[in-house]
């Protein structure tokens, strides 16, 4: 028994953080299972709402986990909010900045002195969620940032100070937005493309605020990227090549940067349906099945029925 202890003990201990929102938890869960399948003990934290509502959506034990790969919550101080939805974008991304480095900070002490998981030996953290990478350098250990969109995206993003520098940011005034300025080429921006214009940026940057808090914040942490020591990508090298050659010429060649998408099909890949790991979804929202009353009362063999087969076959892959 104390060498099966041992063993236990010498597995890698990643701790997954992704951003309170649906489309950062899911990729980031389909890392983690990537991970366990290759023999990662992992720690998957959400937010103490999202814990909730997962629980709420997918059922009580739902996320009771495996001995190596268990759920987690941290609060990040916002408020109580409706149950059923996204909590307010900017408010969660300045209450994720704000408040959560000490709660984490806490929690990852906790994982280093409970006798049951191995010791914490790295942090896979959402980009967005920038307390995960100053969390992991007080412990000393390595932190990989997550980016979960497009890399276009991250680009765009990017080049916020870009805007700044040149005076287009903030706007000069309000007629700005429909003048026609909008379009004026951005040809100055490497892996954007040739037709780019200044209307395909990230939105934030409409405005004629010098402080608008969502511009800052997503410039602070798209360049927080180039301090991790590894930089993974849900994207391929030949959909977004032009980009990726873009950011690779940004960020020190001391933070690797992997390309691994889509993780939708590479978890499928690699997670076999046999693993228990594979049962745990990310759906924030409870299924709405009511239209399979309507289609209970379709004759079979017909059309209607066919439909109904579909969507069952559908809900089995999914």
């Amino acid at each position: 028994m104390g060498s099966i202890a041992a063993d236990a003990d010498r597995r890698p201990h990643a701790v997954c953080v992704p951003f309170p929102a649906q489309g950062h938890v899911t990729p980031m869960l389909k890392l983690a299972k990537i991970l366990h399948s290759r023999g990662f003990h992992i720690t998957f934290v959400n937010t103490e709402f999202n814990h909730h509502r997962l629980l709420r959506s997918r059922g009580a034990g739902a996320l009771d986990g495996l001995p190596d790969l268990r759920f987690a919550a941290i609060p990040e101080g916002l408020p109580p909010s409706d149950a059923d939805a996204t909590q307010d974008v900017p408010s969660l991304c300045r209450a994720t900045m704000e408040n959560c480095l000490p709660h984490f900070r806490s929690f990852l002490a906790e994982l280093n002195s409970s006798p049951d998981v191995p010791p914490v030996t790295c942090v896979v953290g959402d980009d967005v969620m920038s307390f995960t990478l100053e969390a992991a350098r007080e412990i000393d250990v390595p932190c990989a940032l997550f980016w979960t969109a497009s890399v276009c995206g991250y680009m765009g993003y990017r080049y916020y100070r870009d805007l700044m520098e040149k005076g287009i940011f903030p706007l000069k005034d309000a007629e700005q937005l429909t003048n026609g300025f909008l379009d004026t080429p951005a040809d100055w921006a490497p892996g954007m493309g040739k037709h780019f214009r200044l209307k395909d940026f990230p939105s934030f940057m409409r405005s004629t605020d010098p402080d608008e808090f969502l511009f800052h914040f997503v410039l602070k942490v798209t360049e927080q990227i180039a301090g991790a020591d590894a930089v993974i990508l849900n994207t391929f090298d030949k959909l977004e090549q032009e980009a990726l050659d873009a950011m690779r010429a940004m960020i020190p060649s001391s933070a690797s940067i992997h390309t691994i998408g889509p993780l939708a099909f590479l978890a499928e890949e690699i997670v076999p349906r046999e693993d228990p790991a594979d049962a745990f979804g990310s759906n924030l929202w409870k299924e709405d099945v009511s239209c399979f009353d309507w289609l209970h009362g379709r004759a079979p063999r017909s059309r209607q029925a066919n439909y109904r087969h579909n969507l069952r076959s559908e809900k089995h892959k999914n």
